[in-house]
């Protein structure tokens, strides 16, 4: 199975953040990016799930500042092949524009099955997977806490407010967002990031173009 995982920086609320002249947007002059504490718990479900069933991982980000670190932290916890999406816009994009370069890029790869956070601080209401879904025309199923595959048949644990879950079978090939991995995120040592810093595995493409890590 090829399982590919969406990667994004999201502003580190520890720092202080700022507005930019619009009023609307972030000031990204001085802002601090770490990976999306969603997207995180969706790249160790992956790599469970390749641990479990023998899956190929591939973890996908926009390149950008950041992302080649992020993906190199990717590679270290796990993940096969990282690869950054060269995008045409030099501001970043949002969940609706990021969605169809993802899937341009999701298609050449030949994912089965997409693993992202349900959401950013800055993708609260999680537009990103049902964008997903609706752009690759496949099942998409947010707010789970666990993936699992059983004789060829993926089970997602979908979680609802006042602590009830459900267990639902799902489709393939599918897109699904991650709120809690099964457990949580391992601990990445410093010989395997540096292993990782050494670059193989992490591959650049232009959003669009054949996809290949």
């Amino acid at each position: 199975m090829r399982i590919a995982v969406i990667l994004r920086l999201a502003p580190d609320l520890a720092d202080e953040l700022e507005l930019a002249e619009d009023g609307r947007s972030l000031d990204r002059e001085w802002i601090g990016l770490t990976l999306n504490e969603f997207d995180e718990q969706a790249l160790e479900e992956a790599v469970l799930l390749k641990e479990a069933a023998g899956a190929e991982v591939t973890a996908l980000a926009l390149a950008g500042e950041g992302c080649e670190r992020m993906l190199q932290g990717a590679l270290a916890r796990g993940a096969d092949a990282a690869l950054a999406l060269e995008a045409e816009s030099e501001e970043p994009l949002d969940s609706q524009a990021a969605a169809p370069l993802f899937a341009a890029a999701l298609r050449a790869l030949g994912a089965e099955l997409v693993l992202t956070g349900v959401q950013t601080v800055e993708d609260l209401f999680g537009q990103l997977a049902p964008r997903l879904g609706a752009l690759l025309d496949w099942p998409q199923v947010s707010a789970v806490g666990g993936v699992t595959l059983e004789e060829g048949t993926l089970l997602v644990r979908q979680e609802y407010s006042g602590g009830r879950q459900a267990l639902l079978e799902v489709s393939l090939p599918a897109v699904i967002g991650v709120q809690s991995a099964s457990r949580p995120p391992r601990y990445v040592s410093a010989s395997k990031l540096k292993e990782a810093m050494r670059g193989a595995g992490l591959g650049c493409v232009a959003a669009g173009a054949e996809a290949a890590a």
